[in-house]
């Protein structure tokens, strides 16, 4: 399939600047795109690339005026160019169909309509799946749980019992939800298990990453809100709530009953110790240690975790600590021969 850059722009609602007639046959990335493809740059401190790019036209943001090819000037070129890679990569891969002889289906449970369920998924009793749910093979579904509509669950995906999925849940492979939350009571130097008997509740428009572990309550629930988004290798203790349209990145770890508020961004490897809050639209720097609440709107990083500015000052300090060091060296064997030739004199 081919388009003009003219065409491609009408779908994008964007603003054509050059040769619009100029036939379009693929998308790729700034550096790796060839002529008859289309690339995008989010701005205009990636000019240097748009002089470079084989790419035969560019989405770019509002703030580029002209380029030395056509350009499509957007309001979002990244949310944009999304939409040309839709328009361009065809979906070739065969939706699974109807329930598949080797599932492993128990009593009481409820399956909406055109739900697919591949091989050798067991669901157990009293569970429910919504309407055009998909699970891929090797699904395991808990008893009592519940999973909305147009989902999607990965192989090898397990959902333990009385758990709540929302609608358009997407859940990657080996991932578990509803495994027991990590409590022990320590008597005479032996762990007793603590019961978890809460649930985890998944809301609308979550995607959920290979290999997360998200624990139930003990309790009451762990929640994960609207429109969140996690990263593969992500562990999520137990009673943790996080707000809608937050993003965890890969290899965080949330201890229990830690509060997130809407917005939030984790960067990858970050940690939170439990029972603190993070405000609405804060942001934790990569690998920072958080072992305080974090207000709405800020921004830390490091260990311990501290304002960011703070943190880069900090780290610009213990860089200089070598010469620092070599500097003190030399003052103290000034000093020390001042103080001996004073002492001779003496």
């Amino acid at each position: 399939m081919q388009k003009t850059v003219a065409e491609i722009a009408r779908i994008l609602d964007g603003e054509v600047v050059g040769d619009g007639s100029l036939m379009i046959k693929g998308v790729s990335g700034i550096k790796e795109a060839a002529a008859g493809e289309i690339c995008f740059a989010a701005s205009s401190k990636y000019l240097s690339l748009i002089n470079k790019t084989g790419a035969s036209a560019i989405i770019t943001s509002k703030d580029i005026k002209e380029a030395p090819k056509p350009i499509i000037r957007t309001e979002n070129p990244s949310l944009a160019f999304v939409k040309a890679v839709s328009l361009f990569t065809a979906n070739t891969l065969k939706r699974p169909q109807g329930i598949h002889s080797t599932a492993v289906i128990g009593k009481g449970v409820k399956l909406g309509k055109d739900v697919s369920v591949e091989p050798y998924c067991v669901i157990e009793d009293g569970a429910e799946l919504g309407d055009k749910t998909l699970l891929y093979a090797g699904v395991y579904i808990g008893q009592h749980t519940k999973l909305g509509k147009n989902c999607i669950i990965y192989p090898h995906v397990s959902i333990r019992e009385r758990v709540s999925i929302g609608n358009r849940v997407i859940i990657h492979n080996g991932a578990v939800i509803g495994s027991d939350g990590f409590g022990f009571a320590k008597v005479k130097g032996i762990h007793h298990k603590i019961p978890q008997i809460g649930s985890v509740i998944i809301e609308d428009d979550v995607e959920i990453g290979a290999n997360v572990t998200i624990d139930r309550a003990r309790f009451d629930k762990t929640v994960i809100g609207h429109g969140t988004k996690i990263d593969n290798l992500v562990q999520i203790a137990h009673n943790v709530l996080i707000g809608e349209n937050s993003i965890v990145v890969a290899q965080t770890g949330i201890s229990g009953s830690t509060v997130l508020g809407k917005n939030v961004t984790l960067a990858g490897q970050s940690g939170l110790v439990g029972h603190i809050t993070v405000g609405d639209n804060a942001i934790i720097g990569a690998q920072a240690g958080v072992t305080k609440s974090v207000p709405a709107n800020g921004f830390v990083s490091g260990y311990p975790a501290r304002p960011h500015q703070l943190a880069r000052r900090i780290t610009a300090c213990v860089q200089k600590l070598p010469n620092l060091f070599k500097k003190v060296k030399e003052l103290e064997k000034k000093v020390n021969e001042a103080t001996t030739y004073g002492a001779k004199r003496t």
